[in-house]
Parts: C-alpha cells; structure tokens; sequence
C-alpha cells in the first residue's frame, strides 16, 4: 500500500543543516512530513544553525527560517517527542518510510536493542516490525566496535544506514552543494525525485 506521509526524526548529532534541508526537498516534493524531533537535537539546532526551538511550542519558521515560507506547510505534522498517542507509534498508521537525520549514536544504539524510551524510538521499531523503509544517517567520526556492531545490527533488521559522507566527483564548490548531495541520496532512498546533484555518468550519457 503506496503512502505519501513519511516520518522525519532529528535528533541530537551534528549535522543540523541535513536535517533542515531534507525537510525542504520532501515538502516542495508534496510529500506529508510526520516530525519529531529529540531535545538533543534541539541543542544542535541552536549551535549549528542558529535555529532556536521549543518542542512543547512548536512553530516551521523557527527550525525552517526563511524557507518555511516557500514550502507547504499545512504538509508539515509536528509531534511531540514524548507523545506515544501520535499515528506514527502505530503499525496501523500506513507512511512511505521513515528517516532519522542525523541519527545520534544513543538513537542507534535504542534501535539497534529495540528499547523504545520515546517517540523516534518507537516510530523506528514499528518500521522495522511492518518491514517499511527505515534510514538512519549517522554523523560520527571515528566509529567505536560498539557503533558498528549496532549498524550491523539495525542492517540485519532491514534499515539502510546512510552515513553522511559526502561526495567529491560532483565537484561542490559550496557546503551546501555537499549538504545536496547527502539529501539527494537520502532521496533516492525514498523514492522522491530530485535534481540536487549530478549522478556519475551523466554527463557522458548526455553527450551521446
């Protein structure tokens, strides 16, 4: 069963502008963003972005900025981390795929053991159990035994971990030409068009 609604998580490693980014493509794509977002996340929102947050008063303009003006967002659902009562804690709630951006470590670790402490945790649980698209993207330098092991872990349960790694045969010239990159393969993941980098090849399967 096709859904248009897709679950967005932040929460608390760096890479803020992943995040914010994401958000952007998939409401301008008219994707429904199903969002919660973790008070660690809010804590790297402010230190990277600049971005002040209130979980409990949740308003786009202050985690979207200037963008939250061009994109739809009677699209865009907020719920509160501590809300177990929200659709995307149910099985019975139909969405297209969940993404965890960027995904911290603790977040790995909760998924990876199955303990569902809050409402990223659990939403993540029910896309393994109902076998729906689940992608973390891990933002950590370097990587213990204990963080691999726990990849492993969540790839055996049926996630795609996506690390942030950007790539260089595009030739960014900007951050935010690196920052594309990641989300436009985030993208691919979920199936949303995009045109935010050039793929390998392309310009020689354009020249023939």
């Amino acid at each position: 069963m096709a859904s248009n609604d897709l679950v967005v998580a932040i929460t608390g490693a760096s890479g803020s502008p992943y995040s914010v980014r994401l958000l952007e493509v998939l409401l301008k794509a008219g994707k429904t963003v199903h969002l919660t977002v973790s008070p660690a996340a809010v804590e790297v929102l402010e230190a990277e972005a600049g971005r002040k947050l209130d979980l409990n008063h949740f308003s786009a303009e202050a985690l979207l900025g200037p963008v939250a003006k061009i994109v739809p967002q009677a699209n865009l659902h907020y719920h509160n981390f501590r809300n177990f009562q929200a659709g995307i804690a149910s099985g019975s709630f139909i969405t297209g795929g969940m993404v965890i951006c960027p995904c911290s470590m603790g977040t790995l670790a909760a998924i990876a053991h199955g303990i569902s402490e809050n409402l990223i945790h659990r939403a993540a649980e029910v896309h393994l159990k109902e076998k729906r698209k689940l992608i973390l993207v891990p933002r950590e330098t370097p990587l213990s035994l204990v963080a691999l092991r726990n990849m492993v872990a969540v790839a055996e349960a049926g996630a795609v971990v996506l690390p942030a790694m950007p790539a260089y045969y595009t030739q960014p010239q900007t951050v935010a030409d690196m920052v594309d990159f990641v989300v436009g393969r985030i993208a691919d993941q979920l199936g949303v068009e995009h045109r935010l980098f050039s793929r390998w090849g392309q310009e020689d399967e354009a020249a023939k």
